[in-house]
């Protein structure tokens, strides 16, 4: 399936080399963009009222389902996509994968309970793997991975509107009891419908991109045998609290994960080109580190980002639009790293110092965030957010960059979904897992913090004033926060101090793995960025006559 221009909003030619002018590029951007937005809009609409969803749904402690049956899902399909997209041409593809987000958006809206919201989070993410993984492989397509960096503000610009939008919007509609008959919070997902067909016509409108046809086999054993492995050891690391580790759930769990990550080994191996991560990736030096450090730095990012709306808005108080405004330190963070790291790497093409910085910065950032309590000031906060966000943003797109940089011209979509892919297994497993820490620690740190305040004089003063607690609460936080913000200061102070203790272990997990990915980069080879882009190496391939 080749995609060519249409007649409607037809580019100019391209140069003699086979390179888009820098117009082109521009238009084909305006695309890509707001595909991409739609997908970045929702995460920060959904991170910033995902607290009040649950506690509507009555099932906070189970938000954990929603956030990762939507990773699962879209981790599974991005390797599925970044093939078939090498194989088939990627525009009709993501028009595919838009269509899916949008549908999926519209049933998330009518959900009743959390379980129900998490089926049609993970249908949503069927169309989502194709949205981010798509977009970074047609950039690959149509620039090199030199000026490629010179794009990055685009996208980071793109990202930054998204950050302040969508607190905006999702606070907005979590805090309206109802919309024209619908319960705020709904308007969270159904917003996607109207932004998601604007997409859709202009992606068909200004997508044009050449395709050189290419016949190879699509993995499904590989896909088939990825679901088996990865879907009963995600629901065990976020059950296993629950369970018991040792449980004969989690037991089992273990072992069918294990024969499918066997399973799913040998089919990679006897597909060969073919497979959906060809192992063979693996052995060249650049793409097997910044693979190994994406697992890493997902972990690290998914684990501690999600945290910071929870700790703004239990420990803070702050109300979801205002918890979404107080992240903005770590989007300005991420903003500056990858713009100046772009502006570097495009005039320099040198690399490999970004992700090993960014790394070391990470981890600064997250130590930081550990050392985080109850009654710390937002100016701590928001600096240790600032170093965090400038870590990510040095590390994100380097790392992609190298990846694509690494393997041939016509596999830069395997490429570029085999690096998305392992940066969101890190990032469904830090979910899943620090969640978990999480809410079994909270319980036992606010008894602790209810212990040592029951013996201050204030709280002696709260109880005689009739501001008794009912034990039985501690068990109900998990479930539904929200009457933390109508007890008393006094009272309500050991809820937020158990809370801000058990997300100061997760930022300090976090930081342990961000040590772990700065090792690894440091491995990294001396990397040299391509010249030419990935289609245009492609056709001049293509066009060579055989030896």
């Amino acid at each position: 399936m080749s995609e060519h221009a249409s007649p409607v909003a037809a580019p100019a030619a391209e140069s003699p080399a086979g390179e888009y002018t820098h117009r082109q590029i521009l238009t084909i951007l305006s695309g890509l963009m707001l595909g991409m937005f739609l997908g970045a809009l929702d995460q920060t609409i959904v991170s910033t009222s995902i607290r009040t969803i649950a506690d509507d749904l009555n099932g906070l402690s189970v938000q954990a389902w929603v956030t990762t049956a939507y990773l699962i899902t879209a981790t599974i399909t991005t390797p599925i996509y970044g093939k078939l997209g090498d194989n088939y041409g990627r525009k009709k593809l993501f028009m595919f994968a838009i269509s899916v987000f949008i549908i999926g958006s519209a049933l998330c809206s009518f959900a009743t309970s959390m379980y129900q919201l998490a089926a049609f989070r993970a249908f949503q993410g069927l169309g989502a793997g194709g949205l981010f993984t798509l977009v970074l492989a047609i950039i690959g397509d149509i620039v090199s991975p030199r000026e490629r960096a010179r794009y990055t503000g685009y996208f980071m610009a793109m990202f930054g509107t998204s950050s302040v939008l969508g607190p905006l919007i999702g606070g907005f509609f979590a805090g309206q009891d109802t919309i024209l008959g619908l319960t705020g919070w709904r308007w969270v997902f159904l917003v996607n419908v109207p932004i998601g067909i604007g997409a859709l016509v202009v992606v068909f409108r200004t997508l044009h991109i050449h395709h050189t046809p290419r016949h190879v086999r699509v993995d499904w054993w590989g896909a088939i045998a990825l679901v088996v492995g990865l879907v009963p050891l995600l629901t065990v690391a976020e059950q296993g609290r629950e369970w018991g580790w040792g449980s004969p759930w989690s037991l089992a769990c273990y072992v069918v994960g294990a024969l499918g990550v066997v399973g799913f080994f040998f089919a990679e191996r006897m597909m060969g080109d073919a497979a959906l991560i060809p192992l063979r990736l693996f052995r060249i030096r650049p793409a097997a580190v910044t693979i190994s450090a994406s697992v890493l730095v997902g972990v690290a990012m998914f684990g501690g980002i999600m945290l910071l709306p929870l700790y703004m808005q239990i420990v803070h108080g702050a109300s979801p639009t205002e918890a979404g405004l107080l992240t903005l330190p770590m989007v300005a963070g991420m903003m500056a790293g990858s713009i100046g790291s772009g502006q570097i790497i495009s005039r320099t093409g040198h690399i490999r110092l970004f992700p090993i910085v960014g790394s070391a910065l990470i981890v600064a950032g997250l130590t930081l965030l550990s050392l985080c309590g109850a009654d710390t000031s937002l100016l701590w906060v928001s600096l240790s957010m600032l170093v965090l966000g400038l870590g990510l943003g040095n590390c994100m797109q380097p790392l992609l960059l190298i990846v694509q940089n690494a393997v041939p011209p016509t596999e830069i979509g395997v490429a570029t979904s085999s690096a998305t892919f392992f940066r969101q297994i890190g990032g469904t497993l830090g979910v899943a897992i620090f969640l978990s820490v999480l809410f079994s620690t909270v319980g036992g740190n606010i008894e602790s913090a209810i212990k040592a305040d029951s013996q201050t004089p204030a709280w002696q003063q709260a109880v005689a004033e009739g501001h008794g607690l009912d034990p039985s609460v501690v068990a109900q936080v998990q479930d539904d926060s929200s009457f933390i913000e109508t007890l008393p200061p006094v009272i309500a102070h050991p809820f937020k101090v158990g809370f801000a203790e058990s997300m100061d272990l997760v930022f300090m997990l976090a930081a342990g793995v961000g040590v772990l990915a700065f090792l690894i980069l440091l491995l990294l080879p001396p990397v040299e960025l391509r010249a030419t882009s990935a289609s245009a190496a492609a056709r001049a391939e293509s066009a060579e006559p055989p030896v």
